[in-house]
């Protein structure tokens, strides 16, 4: 069943299916009942629906390869009508199933009632075998045919009545890849595992969409293509074209469609034909070019994806000229291929900064970037896509990296030295700092972390300055002199879960002559991890290094102070915030289960026996007529709960709370806590052993069971020592089942209260 764009539900079967009424193989009969939902001013309405259909133009072997199944029918006239139905047949006179053997493509024998329970479909009439199997089944195989990808199915049924026993063959192939960027599907002329002969002769070759044929017109018209070529079968179907649609999927755009492809052939001499009918429902996604550019980085970069795993980026072609991959990237554009969570589609970047000669523009404010991508799929061959970009910058000094310096020219023109802090603009530098220069202007970008840049404090932050001065070389007097400060976006302090800590201490322009190498911890023995002239870095533990601890509400609070580093004449602080006590809300995602009955969350009472064991072995019992039982101090009880009554083994028994008293009133006190909360009483001093349970002849389902240990003790009152003892009973327990949407689907059976 599908639904389609409008939201109508269409349901497809096989002619054959386990519910048609099947009448001399001629009219096929199928009846449904729906049940509509959803609407909740009226109940549900249950409406019932019938096909018939007619076909009589039988082939000697019908194969058809549909979403999630495969099916084979074969036309036999060895039994003359004597075919008996499948293990239900009581009458010895005719034939009659008994084996199947796969070929996997070893072989492997199973009883016919193995192979219905391991989930095949194995059917007759007097004239027809039908084989069904899922295309995930562990009998199917993959096998390359003419470089085709196929699922392969191939069994052998076992007939059988007194003194005699005959065989009849049946197999299905279904191809299971296609092009993903492109719905070019290349099927096989002939495909191996089904023929038998060396003599095979295409007869028909149909297309279709959505189970119907098309006739060359409309196929024509649609702008398909279908080749047959003297090994395959090629259909193409451009992206868009009528019969599929399009949709948005999260994290790209799909186009959907199912294109049918119906073969008849014969072999040999023995005029027994074939029928192969392909339904193949395709979901490709597609391509797109994404602007990912942030102008103020001054860098285009484009992602362009997904494609296939086959597809190769080939060149990129510019207005000025045609660049390899490889030529990409020695150039500096960073051109990468990434792959989707699962490895099946994978995504191509590229990173073309504005500085480059490619990039159009004033280049200043206005840029703009042309490109054509060429690709090479293995099947599909080149194909192309193109991309016109285009970014605008207004007055940006500073990123979260770099200073960007932009100069322009006044009257005297470019008669001028630029000094960058305290050195000039040397051409080494100037190729260090990525210098441009027009005729109008001129521009550096200049990092945060460059030597030219000096550290400041601002209030309680640090932040980055650069000084630029032009100045006349003849006179040596300073044209224009500026400075541009900058947030210091780097962290300087980061707080790890599992209680590291690391940060970074920079030098700053009030404390020229310090050393970042000498400084030290609030213990003198922890030092930096790394340091330089200008930077040092350290990593510590919440309970070293003198680190002060301090609990403020539900927040822990750490403090750590750097000696020897001064800012604004304080100590450097380092500070980490944890929260000990709080809540998060987590949400998820269900998704019912497909196997059915489905088990609803509910409460109810269940049957809850507690027993006492004689020994470890939990074999026997203690009776009622044994009790009052006499133990000594710290001698082992064995204790037994278990679930009464239910079969279901995907229930599991919990305890939950466990405790002892004096007197048989479970609420009474003095009371001993045994087991809190599923877990043992962490201050008994004997605490309470679980043993586990397995299969044996009286447990059949161990989850419904659960073992522990308790050692007798004493209650102590007023220091006077009471006699210990020992209470057996049935117990009823108020209990509740809960459903868990985990892949086993478990349902928990918890013992609430009483123990």
């Amino acid at each position: 069943m599908k639904i389609d764009p409008l939201g109508d539900a269409i349901v497809y079967a096989s002619l054959q299916n386990c519910f048609a009424l099947n009448v001399e193989d001629k009219v096929f009969k199928t009846v449904l009942n729906l049940r509509l939902y959803g609407n909740q001013m009226v109940e549900d309405e249950l409406y019932q629906v019938a096909e018939t259909c007619y076909y009589t133009d039988w082939a000697a072997r019908e194969i058809i390869c549909d979403r999630n199944y495969m099916e084979a029918s074969e036309r036999s006239r060895t039994f003359r009508g004597q075919l008996q139905m499948i293990i239900s047949s009581r009458n010895n006179k005719g034939f009659k199933i008994t084996k199947v053997v796969f070929f996997t493509p070893e072989e492997r024998i199973m009883e016919v009632t193995e192979a219905q329970r391991a989930g095949y479909e194995i059917a007759n009439t007097p004239t027809r075998l039908t084989l069904r199997s899922s295309k995930t089944a562990p009998e199917t195989y993959i096998q390359q045919v003419k470089g085709v990808n196929m699922i392969v199915l191939k069994t052998s049924t076992v007939f059988e009545k007194k003194w005699q026993m005959t065989q009849i063959d049946a197999a299905a192939a279904c191809s299971i890849s296609f092009t993903p960027y492109t719905i070019i599907w290349f099927l096989p002329k002939f495909i191996e595992p089904l023929i038998s002969t060396n003599q095979p002769r295409l007869l028909e070759v149909f297309v279709g969409i959505d189970g119907h044929r098309l006739s060359p017109a409309e196929i024509a018209a649609r702008g398909y293509a279908i080749t047959v070529t003297d090994l395959h079968i090629i259909v193409h179907i451009p992206v868009g074209a009528v019969g599929g649609y399009f949709k948005d999927d999260q994290p790209f755009k799909t186009y959907t469609i199912e294109p049918m492809l119906e073969l008849l052939w014969t072999e040999g001499t023995t005029l027994e034909n074939t029928r192969y009918k392909v339904l193949f429902p395709i979901t490709i996604p597609v391509p797109q070019i994404v602007d990912n550019t942030v102008a103020k980085e001054r860098i285009f970069k484009v992602l362009l994806g997904p494609f296939g795993d086959d597809v190769a980026l080939i060149n990129i072609t510019f207005p000025s000229g045609v660049l390899s991959a490889a030529d990409c990237n020695v150039r500096g554009f960073n051109v990468q291929e990434h792959r989707s969570h699962n490895g099946s589609l994978k995504f191509l970047t590229l990173q073309v900064p504005f500085t480059d000669r490619l990039v159009l523009g004033n280049g200043y404010t206005v840029y703009s970037l042309h490109m054509t991508f060429g690709l090479m799929a293995a099947l599909a061959g080149p194909f192309s896509f193109t991309a016109r970009l285009e970014a605008q910058l207004l007055d940006i000094s500073c990123d979260h990296a770099n200073f960007y310096v932009l100069v322009k020219y006044g009257t005297h023109g470019a008669q001028f030295q630029t000094l960058l802090g305290k050195r000039t603009l040397s051409p080494d530098l100037a190729q260090q700092y990525n210098a441009r220069e027009n005729g109008t202007h001129f521009s550096v970008t200049v990092p945060f972390s460059a030597p030219d840049v000096v550290f400041e404090v601002r209030g309680s932050s640090i932040r980055s300055r650069l000084d630029v001065t032009l100045r006349n070389p003849q006179t040596g007097r300073h044209v224009k002199d500026f400075a541009l400060t900058c947030q210091f976006y780097s962290t300087l302090t980061e707080c790890f879960p599992n209680g590291t800590i690391t940060t970074v201490a920079v030098k700053v322009e009030s404390v020229p002559s310090l050393n970042p190498g000498q400084l030290t911890l609030r213990d003198p023995n922890c030092g930096p991890r790394f340091s330089d002239d200008r930077f040092a870095y350290f990593v510590f533990t919440a309970n070293s290094c003198g680190t002060k601890r301090k609990v403020l509400l539900n927040t822990l609070l750490l403090r750590h102070i750097l000696k020897l580093l001064t800012y604004s004449h304080s100590m450097l602080k380092v500070i980490c915030y944890y929260v000990v006590n709080t809540t998060y809300a987590l949400t998820f995602h269900t998704r019912a289960r497909r196997s059915q009955p489905y088990a609803e969350a509910a409460k109810g009472k269940l049957q809850i026996a507690m027993r006492l064991a004689l020994d470890d072995t939990y074999s026997a019992f203690h009776q009622d007529e044994d009790y009052p039982l006499t133990k000594f101090l710290q001698e082992p009880l064995y204790f037994e709960v278990e679930l009464m009554t239910l079969t279901n083994p995907h229930v599991s028994l919990e305890l939950e709370n466990c405790w002892a008293t004096v007197d048989k009133d479970g609420t009474s006190q003095p009371r001993w806590n045994l087991i809190i909360n599923g877990c043992v009483n962490p201050v008994d001093p004997h605490q309470v052993v679980f043993h586990s349970v397995w299969v044996d002849a009286r447990v059949k389902y161990p989850s419904h069971h659960k073992r522990f240990e308790v050692r007798t003790f004493s209650f102590m009152k007023d220091q006077d020592t009471m006699s210990p003892q020992v209470l057996s009973t049935n117990v009823r327990a108020q209990v509740k089942t809960e459903t868990i949407n985990n892949d086993k689907g478990t349902q928990i059976v918890k013992v609430k209260k009483k123990g």
